[in-house]
């Protein structure tokens, strides 16, 4: 079963990108950014209550919003650049987050990284650098081609956030409840500007809809079914299947968009995903196993 939960996992994450895209010929990036989270809750609080697994709504502790801010940035700023790029682009945003959460446990928590770390980091720059580049010319590059780097760059920072305070609160609270608090408050903090940005940017339609709701359903469930799935999976192989989603997304840009998939974002995104797996392959104590396997699935 446990294997069975991490193939829903992966492939519920390898999927966000078309859906997104889906969604963002009927609505704007702001209001799927709300209807992810509201959805997400939804979903993650009906699944709670089925298993009569108590929900506690938590706001008195800061890196609950610190949490929560992280993430509406994370889903806001992927959304925006998924909606004017590729489908497939949200694939940067791990590899992006990994660098940043290890200069943060350099810089600010002082941990000691190893050898391994770095060169794991310089994989992901080398793979991200990749992608980005995509064989365009210099002048084309300047002229927008970097700009959903940007993008993607400042949903990674946003994720990095979310991942530490995970590891602060997953000391105090179960993951259930505390994907269910932070969710709560993202879908509140991205309410707060809708009647001022929301809008229709096409026709209400079927596809659109159902993108929708299936993004809420990843968004509620997939986080705790990877979780779950690290119960029984050992971290080694949870790691090489949840990385095997970049894959996945690639693939499903072709098949659904028919978006062109070059010599340079294959190779990038094999870097990058060697990269990931030198950085997490080490088995560690199962506590801390558990710890990072929350971590890594949060950053999707």
């Amino acid at each position: 079963m446990g294997y069975v939960l991490l193939l829903l996992a992966t492939l519920s994450w390898s999927f966000v990108g078309i859906l997104v895209k889906t969604a963002s010929m009927m609505l704007d990036s702001m209001t799927i950014t709300f209807m992810r989270f509201a959805l997400g809750v939804v979903f993650l609080g009906g699944f709670l209550w089925i298993k009569r697994h108590p929900i506690k709504i938590r706001f008195d502790m800061k890196w609950i919003w610190l949490g929560a801010a992280g993430k509406c940035c994370n889903y806001f700023f992927e959304n925006i650049a998924l909606s004017i790029g590729y489908s497939y682009g949200n694939i940067l945003v791990t590899p992006i987050q990994t660098i940043i959460l290890l200069v943060v446990s350099a810089v600010w928590l002082k941990e000691k990284l190893t050898v391994r770390a770095w060169a794991a980091a310089l994989l992901c720059i080398a793979g991200v650098l990749l992608i980005s580049w995509n064989g365009l010319p210099l002048a084309l590059l300047l002229q927008g081609g970097a700009w959903t780097t940007v993008l993607y760059a400042i949903s990674g920072l946003g994720t990095a956030f979310h991942v530490l305070s995970q590891r602060m609160l997953i000391k105090e609270m179960d993951a259930g409840n505390m994907n269910f608090s932070v969710f709560l408050w993202c879908s509140l903090l991205m309410a707060l500007p809708l009647p001022f940005q929301a809008s229709l940017t096409g026709p209400v339609g079927l596809y659109p809809i159902l993108a929708l709701a299936l993004l809420g359903v990843i968004t509620g469930l997939s986080f705790y079914w990877f979780s779950q799935a690290l119960r029984v999976v050992s971290f080694p192989v949870a790691v090489i299947i949840s990385n095997c989603g970049v894959l996945f997304s690639i693939l499903w840009s072709y098949l659904f968009f028919r978006e062109p998939i070059t010599e340079y974002i294959l190779g990038g995104a094999a870097i990058f995903v060697v990269g990931l797996l030198v950085l997490n392959l080490p088995m560690r104590p199962a506590k801390v196993r558990q710890a990072g396997g929350l971590e890594a699935s949060d950053g999707r």
